[in-house]
């Protein structure tokens, strides 16, 4: 479904200085639903700037947004179906074409930018000889080389002549594949891009004032001149001083040579530890950013003309655009959610102390506010949990994000105990201890016979049964499963796991629940492993079996971190621990055979000998004492390809088994969760996307998972 149609309304001011045209950007709805630019967008534009020029007397022109939104760039609903370069050439033509019109204008023109502004509404705000940023704005950036694209229209170009290269490689490229950084109206002007930081409350009065002083040649707006780390000198000024480079602007050589090679090769390496090659948007924004250091503007506008063309029709770019509907818009409705009120929440009670739990206590209080009750058999671990909360907190306090006076109140929500009863007024308890069934057990039954009736028993198991665990329980209705992901603050995964016997007061809190600590909730099946950790488990067994046969651990994990994974699977088996996965191993073997999870002798034997991990702490070199204790069956040869092949068909089977047994609804939740639990880049779309779109799917199952 397409966006509705942002329009550029116009207006004149008549002021002191001479007539203003103010442009507001607005689609006619309110804030949670962003200005985007679509191609009627672009027609609107056109259209205000023809009323522009055919006015009378304008002395300057102000761009601004709607109530809390400048622009959140293109409208994406068409790019899943742009086949051809000549499409998104003209795409990125058609942008440049309108926008450069500001450009063009003979007075002063500023952007005001009192909202959101990312990706193609940052971009037109670049087109505008001077900009300012309201301090409550919180969301700047250009978000396209995280959904396969680049900063297109001008974004690359005029960034770069504007702040430097070194800036624009941080802006453009670094912040995107860290999660989709957003800076905020502060660091906007401290980066160069706006030239004043005005308050909220009077900040288009004050833009537009500045404006107006400009325009009566009573403000010169100064900006410094940098070599190829900082700005473009500001050449071709108006009559307010400084403005944007001139079309033929380059960067001055004084600086160390070779300087701006350095800046772009950083960048690359940047990218090679993101993405590994998989990728291509990323790098070729780092080409653009290189060359418009030296282009005309012209030039510079062409070649993100043929960028655009490039990238909007490749696989990456289709998934990316799928993977981001599925974080942003799809994950807002959960399947499943009984429509019933959710439980009120008002203290927690979590058993165990450990580092999961005390992980969990830290997200419950800082989150939602709420007093968490820690409960242990040892005080020494009850201590540890309820430290490792306090220390989480005061790293708040020296990042700066809250006050020291914050911390105190949030560290005392937490109360360590070793006395179940005191869980008799909580809510809301889960488990976190060891995962092993008779414990889960027994930890349950002791919370059952203190807290009420209605109270919510969760556990955070990974792999074992939520129904076992519920089943010598006088109201085993109330436990669900609450499944989090490593580490918790960082990962946006929960998988909700339905027992046969939850009830829906249960499983609506769980969701009303995970929706407040700002997670993504997925309903799962209560089945061995779930859904994210049994792909997983499925795909460490396959590549142990091939280092079983021969392969090298590095070998393996290469191969596969060439598919554009975050990480490569020994890294991970390295990273949760390796007692943890053979036990998940073990269950999922127990339940589904060797034939699909087999346990690996050598796996069991490395565990016996007290072995921890496969590489070195700290280096990608595999353990000597591993080497030792790895008993290779063959000596069999693999390539690259072959073991890609291999774990890709296994996935296949794996994820077609899963949707089969219906462990959840569809193809959309298996990508979902691949995404937000295991980490899987957009630009791969998940599992289910990726083997549909590689060909790996019709050739291993001959059908495709999103067919009719």
């Amino acid at each position: 479904m397409a966006e509705p149609i942002t329009v550029f309304h116009t207006r004149f001011y008549d002021s002191p200085s001479g007539k203003i045209a103010i442009l507001t950007m607005d689609n006619g709805h309110d804030y949670k639903k962003p200005n985007t630019f679509s191609q009627a967008s672009m027609t609107s534009l056109n259209e205000a700037l023809d009323r522009v020029g055919a006015e009378d007397g304008v002395k300057g022109l102000m761009l601004t947004g709607k109530p809390y939104i400048f622009a959140a760039g293109a409208d994406l609903s068409a790019v899943p179906f742009i086949s051809s370069f000549e499409q998104g050439y003209a795409i990125g033509r058609g942008g440049h074409a309108a926008m450069k019109r500001i450009m063009d204008l003979g007075y002063p023109t500023l952007a005001a930018i009192n909202g959101a502004a990312l990706g193609g509404g940052l971009e037109i705000s670049l087109y505008c000889k001077y900009r300012t940023v309201a301090r409550n704005v919180t969301a700047i950036g250009f978000p396209e080389c995280f959904i396969g694209l680049v900063p297109g229209w001008g974004g690359c170009t005029l960034t770069t002549k504007l702040i430097g290269p070194q800036k624009a490689v941080e802006l453009i490229v670094f912040n995107a594949l860290n999660q989709n950084r957003m800076i905020g109206g502060k660091e906007a002007f401290e980066l160069g891009l706006a030239d004043r930081l005005f308050d909220a409350v009077e900040f288009l009065d004050e833009s537009l004032a500045l404006l107006m002083s400009i325009a009566a040649g009573e403000t010169r707006v100064e900006r410094a001149q940098a070599s190829a780390v900082g700005a473009a000198p500001l050449i071709g000024e108006g009559p307010g001083g400084g403005s944007y480079p001139e079309s033929g602007a380059s960067f001055p050589r004084e600086g160390e040579p070779g300087e701006l090679s350095e800046i772009i090769a950083r960048g690359r390496a940047f990218v090679d530890s993101k993405v590994h090659g998989a990728a291509p948007a990323p790098y070729r924004a780092l080409e653009l950013i290189q060359g418009a250091c030296s282009w005309d503007v012209e030039r510079g506008f062409e070649e993100e003309n043929k960028a655009l063309g490039d990238l909007i029709k490749t696989r990456q770019c289709k998934a990316s655009i799928y993977s981001f509907d599925l974080v942003s818009r799809y994950a807002k409705k959960p399947g499943g959610v009984p429509e019933i009120k959710p439980l009120r929440i008002s203290k927690v009670g979590m058993i165990g102390a450990g580092l999961m739990a005390s992980q969990l206590a830290h997200l419950f209080i800082h989150r939602l506010g709420l007093p968490v009750v820690m409960k242990d058999v040892r005080q020494e671990f009850v201590d540890k949990g309820v430290g490792y909360v306090h220390e989480q907190f005061q790293k708040s306090v020296s990042k700066g994000r809250i006050s020291e006076a914050r911390a105190r109140y949030l560290s005392g929500l937490v109360h360590g105990t070793l006395d179940t009863a005191e869980f008799a007024d909580c809510d809301f308890v889960m488990e976190a201890v060891f995962e092993e069934m008779a414990v889960k057990k027994k930890v349950f039954a002791e919370a059952e016979s203190v807290i009420s009736p209605e109270a919510v028993l969760a556990t955070n198991t990974s792999s074992l049964s939520v129904t076992e665990m519920a089943s010598e329980l006088k109201n085993p209705e109330r436990v669900v499963g609450f499944h989090f992901f490593n580490p918790v603050a960082v990962m946006p995964l929960i998988e909700i796991a339905k027992a046969q016997k939850t009830g829906d007061p249960a499983l609506a809190t769980a969701f009303d629940l995970a929706k407040k600590l700002g997670k993504t909730a997925v309903l799962v099946k209560d089945s061995p492993g779930f859904l994210v950790n049994r792909i997983l488990m499925r795909n460490l067994c396959d590549c142990m079996a091939m280092v079983d046969r021969g392969a090298g651990f590095e070998q393996v994990d290469r191969a596969l971190v060439e598919l554009g994974l975050p990480m490569a699977p020994f890294e991970i088996l390295d990273m949760v621990g390796l007692p943890v996965a053979f036990h998940v191993n073990e269950v999922l073997c127990d339940a589904f055979g060797p034939e699909r999870f087999p346990l690996s002798k050598n796996f069991k034997r490395m565990l016996e000998a007290g072995q921890p991990r496969i590489y070195v702490q700290g280096e990608k070199t595999v353990d000597p004492e591993v080497e030792k204790l790895w008993v290779r069956e063959q000596k069999k040869i693999f390539h690259p390809e072959e073991i890609r092949e291999i774990v890709l068909s296994s996935l296949a089977r794996e994820v077609d088994l899963i949707l089969k047994e219906k462990v959840v609804e569809g193809p959309k939740e298996v990508d979902l969760a691949m995404i937000t639990g295991a980490g899987w880049p957009f630009f791969m779309g998940g599992v289910t996307m990726y083997l549909d779109l590689t060909g790996i799917a019709p050739k291993t199952l001959q059908k495709v998972f999103f067919g009719s």
